[in-house]
């Protein structure tokens, strides 16, 4: 344990005192989400981020230490285990150099240097390794070894150059020294391979050369899923002649005689057939690690940046999911997302019975008083908005809508939670429900889905899945505790990802709620099956319950807090010193400081601090635009090399990365994030064929 706090005091910027609680808490079960909201002063006030950051760390440092004591048993098992191996061990930093390290001691497949090795080859390697001997004497020496499975000089020498070979490319040094190499001065090198296609979306790859240390991540993933489809290869280079003087200079003895050719011959082999191939796998490996965490690092802030848009709450709402000749699916939702009525329309072509689509809305409207409309942004998007600002103008209708993106939208209402939550409705209106829920509460609709599904970041194939699985679970996670979940109307999928409550023991609640009837305080959790106290404590603080028999059982504080809360509730918190009122109640400032927060705004929800939800009146054809012209949209997506902000039309508008700022930017999420409104954005080029339009905020 000592060695994992020191790795950790290392590698993080916490305190040991505050390492060893976290791991105490760790221990005895508790979530990320409760220690950083709930035991502030024992983590000196480490937030869910700096929280899930040292859950990696920890978890990778145990990972390299297990990994450590592993070698250093099996090298004791089969060799000396000197005090400089031992050492070299524990100092190493990566379990790559902890493998190397141990690679001289692994048992050998069948190779060339195995089968030297078993024809008694050794003793001959040894003495070209010294060099002593001039060319002749060698060669008179090698004679003697001609014996057995060994029919000719030729096959005693070659048979000792490939055991130094081996050698050479074994030796944890030498492979640090080449990889170091790779990694800042390698060259990617990317080819054609027999399945290219000339007009294909890899054309610009064609002998395209890259410096290892600078290709960025989206270009790394781009090019290997070429190589996955077999129409582009890659290789690795490196400045070989360096290289090779490098072993001339510090790998053949000063003394070295006339069979230095030899050894020199048996070293450059085992560079080019063993130690270069291994090391290039094993960069690859790393670009490939580095590039899925940045790509993965966009996708868990693009989803937290769009858990996180603002409800449109207290406001019926009407799902639209647009299409041409299969009609556009109304759906109506009430003020809690509760379904209530549907309807098709075809508003569009072929049909463009724009007297019967109206007729249709301004019903519902009437009968429901719709107060916003959501629009999915998929096939006939743009159209159905024509539609609707058509509709407002000529009849003056008043319903103003926004563009919603329905990612996923088709995913959820096949799914079986759709089949569950409306099982007497088509997949086509569960798909209407979902967008107009979508603009209700994103958070509570968008949960439902699997991330993946949402359209957001890039290469969501190609990065190691069970990494990606895991951050986006651990941004949905600390994001549906932060704000906090109503349990007498949240889903099951919903309920799911509040801390200490997983997906079985969510359905348990949903049939207790069913059975029982709503929830009228947070003590009565304790009765659903399989809920205990444990669980109880990790999911309290995070359960609201708007109309329960206790005030505070609708905020975030802890039922271990209420007797404070109570006593906090009969003074004037406006004109309070917080550390001698601490001191007096026992209690941390942190704590004392969110408890005073919670009972100041009962109830708050962090996302009405944001800028609410933009709607729109008109529409825009990007026939009508031009060079110039400048345009308001919403941002939709955010990779590496730009943002894709949705204007109206029916693609997004691209801002490439270098159109942001007027001062160079790392990224783009350092100025923009998902769901954000920009009020004026300027066209800088249009191509009406391809549909695309170049943007920028410059």
């Amino acid at each position: 344990m000592s060695n994992l706090i020191q790795t950790l005091l290392n590698k993080t910027a916490l305190k040991k005192e505050h390492i060893e609680n976290i791991l105490k808490l760790l221990e005895d079960g508790a979530t990320i989400p409760f220690i950083a909201r709930y035991r502030k002063e024992l983590t000196g006030g480490a937030d869910d981020d700096v929280l899930r950051d040292f859950e990696e760390v920890y978890e990778s440092s145990k990972k390299l230490l297990s990994r450590k004591e592993d070698v250093l048993r099996l090298i004791a098992e089969r060799a000396t285990l000197t005090q400089q191996i031992k050492e070299s061990i524990n100092e190493a930093e990566t379990l790559r150099t902890v493998e190397d390290i141990y690679r001289p001691f692994k048992d050998k497949k069948s190779s060339r240097s195995t089968t030297a090795i078993a024809n008694g080859l050794a003793p001959l390697a040894n003495t070209l390794q010294g060099a002593k001997l001039s060319l002749n004497e060698f060669k008179t020496q090698a004679k003697s070894f001609v014996k057995g499975q060994i029919s000719t000089l030729e096959e005693a020498i070659k048979g000792a150059q490939d055991i130094l070979a081996e050698r050479y490319s074994d030796v944890p040094r030498e492979r640090e020294a080449i990889h170091n190499t790779m990694m800042r001065f390698g060259i990617l090198e990317v080819k054609k391979a027999k399945s290219f296609d000339e007009n294909g979306v890899y054309k610009n790859f064609i002998n395209h050369n890259e410096k290892v240390a600078y290709i960025p991540s989206h270009r790394y993933l781009a090019v290997m899923r070429g190589v996955k489809e077999k129409e582009l290869s890659v290789k690795i280079t490196i400045d070989m002649e360096r290289v090779e003087e490098n072993i001339k200079s510090y790998k053949i003895p000063r003394h070295a005689s006339s069979s230095s050719a030899l050894l020199f011959d048996a070293y450059k082999d085992g560079l080019k057939r063993l130690l270069l191939p291994s090391i290039e796998r094993a960069v690859q490996s790393e670009l490939k690690e580095r590039a899925d965490l940045s790509a993965i690092t966009v996708f868990g802030k693009n989803l937290n940046q769009l858990l996180m848009t603002p409800p449109v709450s207290k406001k019926v709402l009407l799902g639209v999911d647009p299409a041409f000749r299969s009609g556009c699916k109304l759906a109506v939702i009430d003020e809690n997302g509760m379904y209530l009525e549907s309807a098709v329309i075809y508003p569009t072509d072929p049909k463009n019975d724009y007297e019967g689509s109206k007729r249709k809305v301004l019903a519902l409207s009437q009968k429901y008083h719709i107060a916003g409309v959501a629009i999915g942004n998929g096939t006939g998007s743009r159209e159905t908005q024509e539609f609707f600002a058509r509709l407002n103008k000529d009849e003056d209708a008043k319903l103003i809508y926004t563009v919603v993106s329905e990612a996923g939208a088709s995913v959820y209402s096949a799914s079986k939670l759709a089949a569950h939550e409306y099982p007497d409705l088509d997949v086509t209106i569960r798909g209407a429900i979902s967008i107009a829920q979508r603009l209700r509460d994103p958070m509570a609709a968008l949960v439902k889905i699997d991330p993946k599904s949402l359209g957001i970041g890039q290469y969501q194939h190609d990065v190691d899945q069970k990494l990606l699985e895991k951050k986006l679970n651990d941004v949905t996670e600390d994001l549906v505790n932060r704000i906090g979940v109503d349990i007498n109307s949240a889903s099951g999928a919903l309920l799911s990802h509040v801390a200490g409550i997983g997906a079985k023991i969510a359905d348990n609640i949903i049939a207790y709620r069913e059975d029982k009837g709503a929830f009228k305080s947070k003590k009565e959790l304790l009765k659903v099956k399989g809920l205990g106290a444990k669980a109880y404590e990790q999911a309290a603080g995070f359960i609201r319950i708007k109309e329960g028999k206790n005030v505070l059982d609708n905020t975030g504080v802890h039922p271990e807090s209420y007797e404070i809360a109570s006593k906090l509730l009969k003074l004037d918190l406006s004109n309070i010193k917080k550390q001698e009122l601490a001191q007096q109640m026992n209690i941390g400032e942190a704590t004392l400081t969110d408890i005073i927060k919670e009972l100041t705004k009962p109830g708050f929800d962090p996302r009405e601090e944001l800028p609410a939800i933009p709607f729109k009146e008109g529409v825009t054809d990007i026939k009508m635009l031009k060079v110039g012209s400048f345009l308001s949209g919403v941002v939709r997506n955010i990779a590496d090399f730009g943002a894709f902000v949705d204007v109206g039309l029916k693609n997004d508008g691209m801002i490439h990365i270098s159109k942001m700022s007027e001062k160079r930017i790392k990224h783009p999420l350092e100025i923009l994030s998902l769901n954000q409104y920009l009020p004026q954005v300027e066209v800088i080029s249009i191509d009406v064929e391809k549909g695309k339009l170049g943007l920028s905020l410059v």
